[in-house]
């Protein structure tokens, strides 16, 4: 099954260097080019592609203020979410705090090297979230510092004693393929977990339950 993505970025090279690169891999194809995260928007809504790769300064609307709208729109129509993966720097972190919390999905630094940025597409597209070790971790961690220095811990109310270890691995950074084999449980259990979690714990998605994983500080912090 193919993989569609829309690329928005202001840069005009930018955006012909990653079509270069993801054009190697016969499971991806880019449907749509976006310069202004006003065009992201349209174009996510007309094509409905299943990963937007999006830079987080741009033009007209910035690529922050595009995801939350993305993610807003695709929330409404039901089934097959867009996923947005943020095109970043290292001097951009608070930027992605609030990627995080408009819904992005996962991360990149625009001199990822190609093997990242493939695998990170299809993570999203696959419905999970780019939480491996490197930027995302460090940004979440930090990010839930600040957060605990305003507001009490977050109660993890209704929980069993199961999704909490299911949490703490998403907290961690795992799939749900190493999360089944971790717990040695099978994929489909891992993913019922998962669900029963976003439910109970009203997140939007993965990224939202690594960080009320830390929020709670149920993460080893050797982790």
């Amino acid at each position: 099954m193919t993989i569609t993505v829309v690329l928005a970025d202001d840069q005009p090279l930018v955006r012909a260097g990653l079509r270069l690169l993801i054009a190697s891999a016969p499971d991806i194809e880019i449907v749509g080019e976006a310069g202004t995260g006003t065009e992201a928007v349209q174009l996510a809504k007309e094509l409905r592609p299943d990963v937007v790769v999006m830079d987080i300064r741009m033009p007209v609307m910035d690529g922050i203020e595009a995801t939350r709208r993305i993610k807003a729109h695709a929330a409404g129509v039901g089934p097959g979410a867009v996923g947005v993966v943020m095109l970043t720097t290292f001097d951009d972190n608070e930027n992605v705090y609030a990627a995080l919390y408009a819904g992005a999905s996962g991360f990149l630094v625009k001199d990822t090297v190609l093997d990242e940025i493939l695998a990170a597409i299809r993570v999203v597209a696959g419905g999970e979230a780019l939480l491996a070790p490197g930027v995302t971790r460090r940004l979440i961690e930090r990010f839930t510092d600040q957060a605990q220095a305003a507001e009490p811990r977050r109660r993890l109310k209704g929980i069993t004693e199961r999704e909490r270890e299911v949490l703490t691995l998403i907290g961690r950074g795992m799939s749900n393929s190493e999360i089944s084999t971790h717990l040695h449980i099978s994929m489909a259990t891992a993913k019922t977990h998962v669900a029963r979690l976003l439910a109970k714990l009203d997140a939007r998605d993965r990224v939202q339950l690594a960080i009320a994983a830390h929020e709670a500080k149920i993460v080893p912090q050797s982790d």
